[in-house]
Parts: C-alpha cells; sequence; structure tokens
C-alpha cells in the first residue's frame, strides 16, 4: 500500500466526523496542548475534560503556573493519578517560564529535553500548538497503525516501536499536519477502539490488512501480563473531634503518591505510640478499623486498613511543619491528595 493513500482518506473523514469542540481546540497554543497531552496520557477524554477546564481556569498561563505552590498543583490534578505527570508539569512551566520567556521551544529535539514531555507528546504540542509538520505516536495512533499494517509484537518493545515511528513518518503529510494528527487521534479513540472496532465506517478500512484478514482484535499485541504482587498497610487516621481536624503527613517526592498528602501508615498498630515516635498519645481502645480497601498501581496491589482514631485533646504533640499538617474538614486547604485520602476524608465529612 501506498502512505499517500492513508492521510488523504482520514482528512476526508475528519472534515465531517472529527472531533472539533473539545476545550483544549478553542483556543490552540503550546500551552493549552502540552497541559492537556500529559492530562490525556493514561486517562480518558471524558475524564480529563473537568479536570483541564479546572486547571486553565487556575492556571491560564505558564507563568501562572510556574508561580503556583506544588500542592496547590497537585491538589487541581487529585483524582487524575500518575502524579510524576503533575510534577513533572510543574517543573516544566518553572523552565520555560525562567529560561525560554515562557515561550515553548520551537523543535521536537528541544521540548523532548523537558521533564515529563516524550517524543510523541512534543510532536504533538508542535503539531496542534504552533500548526508545524511534526509526527506522533501515542496509543490511539499505535492502534490505528498496527491494525493498518498488522504489525507484530507489543508495540512497546523497541524494536517495534522503532517500526512504528518509521510507517508514522511516513504517513504524516507536509500539508495539513495539524488536522491530520487529531484525525488520527480520534480515529482511535472513537472507531478504531480498543474492543468491538467500529471497521465498517472506519475511512481506513479498504487498506487495513487486520480487518481484510478479520484479526482486528489481534492487534495490538499486549503487554505480557505478569501477576501483581500485593501489599498492605493501615492508614491511621487521627481525628481531632474538637476542632474537626485530622493528620495528614507529606510523602517523600519520590516512590508512589510522591509529595503529595497522606495519612500516617504503619504496618502493624499494636503499638501505635511507638509507631509515632511518641508524638501523638493513643488509647487503643478507641480505635475503629474501617472496611479494608484495595488500590491498584502499574506495579502490586495495595491492601488499606483504615484506622480512625479519636484524639481527645487537640493537636497533641505534632506541631505543624513540611512534614505534618492538621487538615481542616470544615475548611480544606488546597493540597494534593492521595485518591484513598480524599475518598477517605470524603467518608469523615
Amino acid at each position: 500500500m501506498s502512505p499517500e493513500q492513508l492521510s488523504p482518506a482520514l482528512l476526508t473523514w475528519f472534515d465531517q466526523y472529527g472531533r472539533k469542540h473539545l476545550p483544549w481546540q478553542q483556543l490552540r497554543t503550546p500551552y493549552s496542548v502540552w497541559v492537556s497531552e500529559i492530562m490525556l496520557q493514561q486517562t480518558q477524554v471524558a475524564t480529563v475534560i473537568p479536570y483541564y477546564e479546572r486547571f486553565m481556569q487556575r492556571f491560564p498561563d505558564v507563568h501562572t503556573l510556574a508561580q503556583a505552590d506544588e500542592d496547590v498543583v497537585l491538589h487541581h490534578w487529585t483524582g487524575l493519578g500518575y502524579y510524576a505527570r503533575a510534577r513533572n508539569l510543574h517543573r516544566t512551566a518553572q523552565l520555560v517560564s525562567t529560561q525560554f520567556n515562557g515561550e515553548f521551544p520551537a523543535t521536537v529535539e528541544a521540548l523532548s529535553e523537558l521533564p515529563g514531555i516524550g517524543r510523541s507528546t512534543a510532536g504533538a504540542i508542535r503539531a496542534l500548538g504552533s500548526g508545524k509538520r511534526a509526527v506522533i505516536l501515542d496509543g490511539n495512533v499505535k492502534r490505528v497503525l498496527t491494525r493498518v499494517h498488522s504489525i507484530k509484537g507489543w508495540p512497546d518493545q523497541p524494536k517495534v516501536q522503532k517500526q512504528l515511528w518509521e510507517i508514522a513518518e511516513a504517513h504524516t503529510p507536509e500539508v495539513r499536519c495539524p488536522d491530520y494528527t487529531q484525525a488520527i487521534m480520534d480515529l482511535g479513540a472513537t472507531l478504531c477502539s480498543r474492543s468491538r472496532p467500529a471497521c465498517g465506517l472506519c475511512p481506513l478500512n479498504f487498506m487495513c490488512t487486520a480487518y481484510a484478514t478479520n484479526r482486528t482484535d489481534d492487534f495490538p499485541e499486549s503487554k505480557p501480563r505478569k501477576t501483581l504482587p500485593e501489599k498492605s498497610t493501615y492508614m491511621l487516621i487521627f481525628h481531632d473531634q474538637a476542632s474537626g481536624k485530622v493528620l495528614l503527613e507529606k510523602r517523600p517526592p519520590q516512590g508512589i503518591w510522591g509529595g503529595l498528602w497522606s495519612f500516617p501508615e504503619s504496618a502493624d498498630i499494636s503499638d501505635l505510640n511507638s509507631n509515632m515516635q511518641g508524638q501523638i498519645m493513643t488509647d487503643s481502645r478507641s480505635m475503629m478499623l474501617w472496611s479494608p480497601l484495595r488500590h491498584t498501581f502499574s506495579h502490586y496491589h495495595l491492601d488499606i486498613t483504615p484506622v480512625l482514631i479519636p484524639l481527645d485533646q487537640h493537636h497533641i504533640g505534632v506541631m505543624e511543619n513540611e512534614r505534618w499538617h492538621w487538615y481542616d474538614l470544615r475548611n480544606p486547604d488546597e493540597l494534593g491528595l492521595a485518591a484513598p485520602v480524599k475518598k477517605l476524608l470524603g467518608k469523615l465529612i
């Protein structure tokens, strides 16, 4: 098949059926495209839309985002998951604001050197945000191209990915590159979906080898599955009932929920006073174990048992600092919260 066949067919379809009313499409700038592309990594469009709208209202430009406190940025990201994206977003905003005078670099290579921006995201920023020709290869594009060309192997394997980049380069046109970029992403997100693709409506079915051989379910090949290990922890909910405040601890910058606020944790609740290094004296008879909940990360399951610990005296032993914070349930601060923590705080409220 000729590479010249794909883009005209795709663009004709896009003109009639493509998505043109998403919030980040209304005023395309490198900044708005960058924010939306980072949010859309690992996250569905429907989920992203309200987060994007709130985020852009709070941080309308790269300078505002750069000057914001990290806790406020993480607060506006709470619920989207993969929080390293938000921390990288903040760091990149600071670099663009201070080192590039608020202007994003013009080349894919320079964009790719910024925190959290890979080759495909850089291509999207250049194509959609600046109207210049650039190649992308996100998950939707990989799905379309592996089916059209019946590419064997898991798409994220280096050898397969190299092949897909070469194919994506060959198909990306010089003219109307921004529309083509949006079109191939739209096709993968709508008709060429992961399951039950609507092949009969697809503008590329005339050239799709997977469709011709009735093998669309075989492409793209899945990553070999591994059994996820299981871990467990107790989340300690120290609740000062008089003030309506609960104790939160800031997690280290690296690791799960990096930089977010969470409840203190313990692998053993038999001696809470020892676990808290004597900072809070508790009476184990007042503890209440809530129903366990499971939070699944990409590499393991975490089984959480929440432990409600009412406190009789105000803020016993723990002073607020960079590590500890008494969170006011009645007048909550803008803090980045781990998803299970937000859920448990809602239960307290």
